[in-house]
């Protein structure tokens, strides 16, 4: 049960789901093991589990995070979806979700494409086979990692919605163009009313943190300024080193530094050097206390500063004779 007041930016995930008769008490196991592996996640702030009543034919699992950013990336991490694969002897048809709470939406931590259809009552049975059908396919592709078929929500949703979720989006790139998927889409005409919307997030961001470049909740303001730093300091120096035999005057020298810096920083520094450098302690595993990540992570980079300031002595006061 929830033990504390959510803030005002509180988020929460309604999960309704039906189990497989006889099911009940393995569902109800793997569920408060899953509802563990969620408490590790920041954020969290309790998850409740309510067996079905006369009013409420559903389980229903209810997670609280402190906001949407907090409560998406647990919903979407690769945990969660590796415990998914374990439970789905227990579960009877797909579930439905609603996600409520203020504050702005963050991206998924994986690239994911979100399918919207609209299916005839009648054809809810076929739509549920040639569904299945596709995830079959899409399972064997390289980097997949995991579908959640969500039904219609009464007057909140009106569509069945599908969430593919891949590595990279290369990985996802390849089955969209596959043939296997463009044939189940001609078998699936009569269900060629759908929109499609896909969530990219391995590139455009300086905090990128996971092995596949995908980011997820921000770090600390302070994080955040000691990361940039570590990565800021050899970037202009040594831009400013490959720009000295110019001799521009300052007021240009800065503009065409400034310009590079910001290239530098976007597509080198950060994701191949600062990001994988400090991404245990930008992006800290759940189940690692925050004390030793933040200790280890100023290690890291006092000692790379440390490192830098040294090379640059040596370049600028012994190599060279540079001001």
């Amino acid at each position: 049960m929830d033990t504390r007041n959510p803030t005002d930016t509180a988020a929460t995930v309604i999960i309704g789901q039906n189990v497989r008769p006889g099911c009940e008490q393995a569902f109800e196991a793997w569920q408060k093991d899953l509802n563990g592996e969620a408490s590790k996640y920041p954020g969290f702030l309790g998850a409740e589990i309510n067996p079905p009543t006369a009013v409420q034919s559903e389980w229903v699992v209810v997670y609280r995070f402190d906001s949407i950013a907090h409560v998406q990336a647990w919903l979407n991490s690769g945990t969660r979806q590796d415990r998914l694969a374990g439970g789905h002897e227990f579960l009877d048809g797909p579930a439905t979700q609603q996600v409520l709470g203020g504050g702005a939406q963050h991206r998924d931590p994986l690239v994911t494409v979100a399918v919207s259809h609209r299916v005839d009552p009648d054809n809810v049975d076929d739509f549920l086979a040639w569904q299945a059908q596709m995830n079959l396919a899409e399972s064997k592709f390289p980097g997949f990692r995991g579908t959640e078929l969500f039904r219609p929500v009464a007057g909140v949703q009106e569509e069945w919605t599908t969430l593919y979720r891949f590595d990279t989006a290369d990985d996802l790139d390849r089955w969209l163009v596959s043939d296997e998927r463009k044939q189940l889409l001609a078998e699936g005409e009569k269900f060629s009313d759908f929109h499609s919307r896909t969530i990219d997030n391995s590139f455009g961001s300086w905090f990128a943190f996971d092995e596949h470049g995908n980011d997820t909740p921000p770090p600390s303001d302070i994080k955040t300024s000691i990361a940039v730093w570590v990565g800021l300091y050899p970037t202009v120096v040594l831009l400013s080193l490959l720009l000295w035999p110019l001799k521009m005057p300052l007021w240009l020298n800065l503009l065409v530094g400034n310009l590079c810096s910001s290239f530098a920083m976007t597509f080198l520094t950060m994701p191949y050097y600062v990001n994988p450098l400090l991404k245990h302690w930008l992006r800290p595993p759940p189940n690692v206390p925050a004390t030793k990540t933040n200790w280890r992570g100023i290690g890291i980079s006092v000692a790379a500063l440390a490192f830098w300031s040294v090379v640059f002595y040596l370049v600028t006061r012994v190599f060279w004779h540079l001001p």
